[in-house]
């Protein structure tokens, strides 16, 4: 299953994130397929979490699920349960 998770970044008590698509099994900071933003927490405002659209309704209307914190972020920046619901039930009625 695919998750969209944080992946460390940074160095010590300078802390980033990376918004990642990866495999539930990988670690952490391990391999990903996909980077689709990054989250600086030391950031003022919505310039915390800089990320692609696009590419995170693809992955989350393909059925990736989101960790807590990643679905938190989202909401604040109008990504819904009840939108990606709506995406998958489209993407899945187009034909391959």
């Amino acid at each position: 299953m695919v998750t969209l998770r944080f992946s460390r970044t940074g160095r010590k008590h300078v802390v980033l994130f990376r918004l990642v698509a990866t495999e539930h099994t990988h670690p952490r900071d391990g391999r990903f397929i996909e980077i689709l933003g990054h989250y600086d927490p030391r950031k003022p405002g919505k310039d915390k979490l800089v990320f692609d659209r696009e590419r995170v309704e693809y992955w989350i209307g393909k059925g990736a699920q989101p960790s807590n914190t990643v679905w938190t972020l989202l909401r604040k920046q109008g990504i819904n349960k009840a939108g990606a619901r709506d995406l998958r039930k489209k993407l899945s009625a187009q034909p391959a």
